[in-house]
Order: structure tokens, then sequence, then C-alpha cells
């Protein structure tokens, strides 16, 4: 059988293509256009082209498959070059490879689809896209945390936070949302306005999230008896497809934390951390904290009361261009503490439990609790100086 032969199941039939762009904020719309695909010949090499104009450069640029005529965004096309990711400037005939021969050895379809997604400098300020795809959640680099197995899930394209909630944001939504019906949103504390908020309950942020959607003119993600959740602690029903604020799911969390690269232990894509890279408390009783003869605080944030948090984006940001994933303060999930399904596509949890997941590890942590793959849990009603959040949203108008 020649290289060809082996190939030609992959694609029975045309590649299609689907555009998905978002619309701009300043004059002149962000468009999309002239998407086109084929197969190279004697490869196993997708070239999928695209024409990008208007917005406010730079781009992001994700490509997502389907292998069900676009029922399903879950075609593993993780293995890109050429213009995708960060792309400065626009222009035509704009060229992305899919390896298929990686991601997608031997496989074939009648009716594969192609989507490219453009958003702009404009689109979403203070959140990053974070691509579609598999990814292994999970231990890693031999680690041996009983409740987090190595698992594989798909996760669908969304949009997370670049930073933790600071004191100064909670305090603008909440003072909007206690003259709109969130009546029983807490203060909140924080060490200083730029600090991340701490010492509010899972609740009060799913509340705060809803207030910031409203707020912001966004359709609300929570609601509970049919009801936008304003006040109370009733366990509350998500929208998934609204384009509001809302808390990440546990393996959403992950795939960001990451940052785009597999089996390593932190958020920085290495399998060692030290107080150059994050807030955390030190020891060497982990041979992988470079910062372990410390035994300590970071002595630059170590000061005055209780929390030694540090001002959010101190540190440089993951591989998707993300602040403090490991250390400053636990972030809370929306998922319920449960176990890992292999396979899964958009997992979310548990369908009920007593106490809800919060990832990351704080100022107060050791290494360990700073890995990528470390859960913990707490009730929902629960607070700690230890714990704040970021937020992630589904899709944009």
């Amino acid at each position: 059988m020649n290289f060809t032969q082996m190939i030609s199941p992959i694609f029975h039939s045309l590649l299609a293509v689907c555009l998905l762009g978002s619309l701009a904020c300043g004059q002149t719309p962000l468009a999309v256009s002239q998407a086109r695909a084929a197969q190279r010949a004697g490869t196993k090499l997708v070239d999928v082209y695209y024409d990008v104009s208007g917005g406010t450069a730079p781009y992001t640029v994700t490509l997502q498959g389907s292998a069900d005529g676009g029922a399903t965004w879950t075609l593993p096309v993780t293995s890109v070059s050429g213009n995708v990711g960060a792309v400065a400037t626009a222009g035509t005939n704009r060229l992305v490879t899919w390896d298929a021969g990686t991601d997608w050895a031997g496989q074939f379809s009648k009716n594969v689809k192609f989507r490219v997604n453009v958003t702009d400098a404009a689109t979403l300020e203070g959140f990053e896209l974070i691509p579609a795809g598999a990814f292994t959640m999970g231990r890693t680099s031999g680690d041996f945390d009983s409740d987090a197995p190595p698992v594989t899930v798909n996760v669908s394209a969304f949009y997370m936070a670049k930073y933790e909630v600071t004191k100064a944001l909670w305090d603008e939504v909440r003072v909007w949302g206690v003259s709109n019906g969130y009546t029983d949103l807490r203060v909140g504390d924080g060490k200083a306005s730029n600090h991340p908020v701490h010492t509010i309950s899972w609740y009060a942020m799913v509340k705060w999230c809803n207030a910031r959607s409203q707020k912001d003119g966004l359709t609300p993600v929570y609601t509970v008896s049919g009801a936008v959740m304003r006040r109370g602690t009733s366990v509350p029903t998500p929208n998934w497809s609204a384009n509001g604020y809302r808390l990440p799911t546990e393996a959403e969390w992950e795939k960001a934390a990451r940052g785009g690269v597999s089996g390593r232990r932190f958020p920085s894509g290495s399998d060692t951390i030290s107080h150059s890279q994050a807030n955390y408390y030190a020891s060497s009783s982990y041979s992988y904290d470079l910062s372990g003869g410390v035994n300590n605080y970071l002595p630059a944030y170590a000061t005055g009361s209780f929390p030694y948090s540090s001002p959010v984006g101190s540190f440089a940001a993951n591989g998707y261009g993300l602040y403090d994933m490991a250390g400053n303060m636990y972030e809370w999930c929306w998922d319920w503490y449960g176990g890992y399904v292999n396979g899964a596509t958009d997992p979310r949890g548990p369908a009920s439990g007593p106490s809800r997941v919060f990832r990351g590890g704080s100022w107060h942590e050791y290494a360990v609790d700073c890995r990528a793959a470390t859960r913990v849990n707490l009730t929902p009603t629960g607070t700690d100086n230890r714990i704040g959040f970021r937020i992630a949203r589904s899709s944009v108008p």
C-alpha cells in the first residue's frame, strides 16, 4: 500500500468550511471570507485558506473540525501551523495547515467540515480564547493523585479571563447588583484594589456573574426555576449557550491552566516551579520546588496581615496568556466534586454533591497544590481567604 492510498480514506468527500467571526468594537466590522480547504496530494496534510479584514489587529485564529457535518466539533484539530493562533495583521489567502496524520491517522468521514474562528483585539478585552480540542486531564510527571487519574477529555472552545477577579471589579459589579435585585451579595475582601477578591462563597460568585452579565447587557447563565438567580443558595441551572459570564468547568479550568502544553506539572509548562513564577509557600519537601530552601511565603508579598496575596498579573502568563493559574488564590469551578470520565466531551461534573471544586493553589499553599492537576473541594457556602475566582464565557454575540 503506497502513501497516497494510506491516507485516501481520511476524507471521503470534498472538505467543507464554515466561518465564525466576531464583531469588532471599531468602525469597520471584522469579516472572515473566502475559506476553502484541500488535502495535499500524497500527504496527510490539509490546507485551509481564509481572508480576514476589518476589526482591530492583532487577531486570534483557531481551527475547529467536525467529522459529522457540523453536528459536533470534536475532530482533534490540534496539530496546526501557519496563520493560526496570534495573527498580527489582516490579509487574504491566509493559510492554516492541519497535520491529519498526527491527529486523526487512519480515520475517514463523508462529512468533514472545518470552522475558522477569528476574534480581534477589541472583541473581548481581558479574555483569551481557549481553543477546542482534546487534552489529557489529571496527574502527570510521576505524581500520584488518587482523585486525578490521567484521562482524555474534549473541550469546546471558550473564553477565559486573563486575570483573577480583583477586589475593584468585584466592588464595581456589586454596587450595581445590590441596586438591581442582587440584595445578598457580600462585600468580599481583598488586600488592595488590584489584588484578587477573596472570602466569598461559590453561591456569591455565580450571582455576581449574573449581575455582571446583566450590567453589561448580556444573557445571564444561571437560573433558578426559570428565573435569573439574584439571591439565595438554591442550586442554579446553567445555560451553557448563554453569552454571559460564568465559572469555568473543572475541565475548562485545567485545559486553560495547562496553556496548550501537555504532560507538565505546572501552568508555566514546566515540571518545576519557583517564586519567580508564582506566589505560594516554598518548601524543601518537594524536589520540583526550586525555591524550596526558602521555606516561607514569597518575601515580597509577606507583609501586613493575611492574606499574602499579590496584585493580579504579577508573574508571567502561561501559554494561553492567562495569569496566576498557579498560586495567589485558589479559583472556584462550576463542578460538584467527583470522578472523571475518560473520553467525555465538555464534562461538567456530577449532577449533585456536598462540595464544589476549586483549583490552582494559593499564596498559603505548597508547590504540590499549585500543580495543574491538583483538586480541592469545599461546601459552596464556605469562604476562605485563600479562595477567589476568575470568569469564563461560552461565546460572544
